[in-house]
């Protein structure tokens, strides 16, 4: 572990983040222009001692789980975050398809994000990242594990995955859902996340396995779709998205025609709070 180049590098990407890159307010007081090290530290999920530590050449060394935080926080590139892992002496993460790096300039545009529901999702529909408002809407949808973190594959095995859509909606959920593994499939191979989900769904789920006999094949969809609320009721919103080829992830923007119902109870989101169910 080369200490000094780790904590240089650190601090170079740190001073060079400005606060409006990762959706902070500069303030009237700052005097620096850069992050602060709290700042990074809370970005990334760490407390600011820590964090400090390592930036001072001291502490236990990081582990990956917590270089990769370091990565995310300081909207690092996925060289950027190689290089940091080398100098932590640890190897570089594969890239591979369902990586959760975000790349910093879908960060950048989700920072800027605060007060609309949208969220980052892998091209398996695992979601890596929520704003306050898409988990009041959604769900938390990031806390799952193993072949759970796919909500793909949790439609067709947990039957309270279908209860954010209107039954009557269920079919076509369906079909774009296999389609969507479909392409994946067919993109990433059999002995991949992909083909793992696949086979899972094929054991699991007869319903799966009669639509994915059909081949169903669908493009871009940012048509509307009709959200269940539990206490807002049925909302319908267009769900734009922004594709992010070199990483295969979804930016996810849920808006509402303005003055329509849906639009006004977008609204109350803030004030319903997480949502349970």
């Amino acid at each position: 572990m080369d200490r000094a180049r780790l904590a240089d590098f650190l601090r170079s990407r740190r001073e060079a983040l400005q606060p409006e890159d990762v959706g902070l307010p500069r303030g009237a007081r700052r005097r620096t222009g850069g992050l602060r090290r709290e700042e990074v530290a809370a970005l990334s999920g760490m407390s600011t001692d820590y964090y400090s530590r390592i930036e001072q050449q001291r502490g236990p060394h990081p582990s990956e789980q917590m270089l990769a935080a370091i990565a995310r926080g300081l909207h690092l590139s996925l060289d950027e975050r190689d290089h940091v892992f080398r100098l932590a002496g640890h190897a570089t993460p594969r890239r591979v398809r369902r990586d959760d790096h975000i790349n910093p300039g879908m960060m950048r545009i989700f920072d800027r994000l605060e007060d609309t529901p949208a969220q980052v999702v892998s091209h398996l529909g695992e979601t890596l990242k929520q704003t306050r408002l898409a988990v009041a809407l959604m769900g938390d949808e990031t806390a799952y594990t193993g072949l759970a973190r796919s909500r793909h594959y949790r439609w067709f095995t947990d039957p309270a995955a279908r209860l954010i859509y209107p039954e009557e909606d269920h079919p076509r959920h369906d079909r774009r859902i296999v389609a969507h593994l479909h392409d994946a499939y067919a993109r990433d191979g059999k002995d991949s996340r992909a083909g793992e989900i696949v086979e899972a769904l094929l054991a699991a789920s007869p319903t799966f396995a009669a639509i994915w006999r059909e081949h169903p094949i669908m493009g871009p969809y940012c048509g509307p779709k009709r959200i269940r609320h539990p206490e807002l009721g049925v909302l319908e919103l267009h769900g734009q998205v922004l594709v992010d080829p070199d990483q295969s992830q979804l930016l996810e923007v849920f808006t509402a025609v303005p003055g329509s119902e849906s639009y006004h109870k977008l609204q109350l989101l803030p004030a319903v709070g997480d949502r349970r169910v």
